[in-house]
């Protein structure tokens, strides 16, 4: 067994949120006010993956994503061709390389999708989600954080 308290530094619960931005945003006035964020942590606690289903997975809809994507990395592709044609033949380029990109795109998102065979027939986004986020910071440094905390909070 390996001694968890060698690798960890001792912290000192500066304050809690129930959210995560509110967390974010404690440091963010620490870091405004010079204090030295690199003692600062800030810990999920029942951390947990929450998936959203956004809808359901289509051909048609795989074939849009992969379209929508092949032709971003075909503009970036034709934005780098066009460089070396004159004229305004770049525009051209650049187009071709759009609608190429978006083809291309389009098959390997379906593709992609028959792949499955229907084992994921949805869309969805993940985030990190936590019964509350506690903002750490060491012994050493606790006082002055709670002191520039304080006189961050708007006075009512």
């Amino acid at each position: 067994m390996t001694e968890d308290n060698a690798t960890t530094p001792a912290r000192a619960l500066l304050a809690r949120y129930e959210d995560y931005q509110a967390a974010q945003a404690a440091v963010d006035k620490l870091a405004d006010a010079d204090f030295p964020v690199e003692h600062v942590s800030i810990v999920g606690w029942n951390v947990r993956i929450e998936e959203q289903v956004t809808g359901r997975m289509t051909f048609a809809r795989a074939a849009g994503y992969g379209a929508a994507s092949g032709a971003w990395f075909g503009l970036l592709i034709g934005l780098v061709l066009s460089l070396f044609t004159p004229g305004i033949l770049w525009l051209w380029t650049a187009l071709w390389a759009v609608g190429l990109g978006a083809l291309w795109g389009a098959i390997f998102g379906l593709a992609g999708h028959g792949i499955w065979r229907g084992g994921r027939d949805f869309s969805s986004v993940q985030q990190l989600a936590a019964e509350h986020w506690d903002v750490m910071t060491s012994p050493n440094h606790l006082e002055q954080a709670r002191t520039l905390l304080a006189e961050a909070q708007p006075q009512q």
